[in-house]
């Protein structure tokens, strides 16, 4: 299959006028974080018969809505994305509805298949298995949100939440079998039934954030 490319049109406006959004959300979900969901979004649409460019836009608003906040982030980008009158120039109405529901269904909590192959692509692109950054994030948000626990509580909440969603019991949940988000998957499932191992990485990564004062940067 001939590699796709993305029209240099789109890419300057979505460089321009969107990703700059993400210049304003915390370290976790910034500019950085888009950029390696594009990248990975765009590897993983060469597997299938997809418009490149309808990829790249879902990958780049898939969390623009943070603008008010996470726990409808999803949907707010969605609504943002279909507000986009600039994307006509580039898509039908019925593609940036395709595109809409696929960044409303991004979500790694969703509970129900994304409705489009667009949406099995970002979702899957939005994991981020590296261990080191999963457990520095939940720890810091942790700091953020729970600043009264102490260290063995902190510690705790992040080995639950570390079990409950990426855990092999867990609610994460990923699309595309065979892809390289799913062979890390599996990899984080062993490390995490581990307790002994999980727990000293976890306790390990508390007190290396402590000694340099990152408490509150999620």
């Amino acid at each position: 299959m001939r590699e796709q490319v993305v029209d240099d049109d789109l890419r300057h406006y979505v460089e321009t006028a969107i990703l700059p959004i993400y210049d304003r959300f915390d370290a976790a979900h910034g500019r950085n974080h888009a950029e390696k969901v594009i990248e990975s979004s765009l590897g993983m649409a060469q597997m299938f018969d997809v418009n490149i460019n309808m990829v790249y836009t879902v990958a780049a608003f898939h969390d623009v809505g943070l603008l008010d906040g996470r726990e409808t982030h999803h949907l707010v980008s969605g609504r943002i994305l279909r507000a986009d009158n600039q994307l006509l120039r580039w898509f039908s109405s019925s593609q940036i509805e395709i595109m809409a529901q696929a960044v409303e269904d991004h979500r790694a909590s969703a509970a129900h298949t994304p409705r489009s192959i667009y949406g099995c692509i970002v979702a899957d692109a939005d994991r981020n298995m590296d261990i080191d950054v999963i457990v520095t994030r939940t720890l810091q948000y942790g700091f953020a949100n729970y600043p009264q626990l102490g260290r063995d509580e902190h510690i705790n909440r992040a080995l639950n939440h570390l079990r409950q969603k990426y855990g092999r019991n867990g609610y994460l949940r990923l699309w595309i079998s065979g892809s390289s988000a799913e062979k890390a998957l599996h990899d984080l499932w062993n490390r995490i039934d581990d307790s002994d191992s999980i727990r000293r990485l976890v306790a390990d990564r508390y007190d290396k954030l402590m000694a340099i004062g990152c408490m509150h940067h999620f």
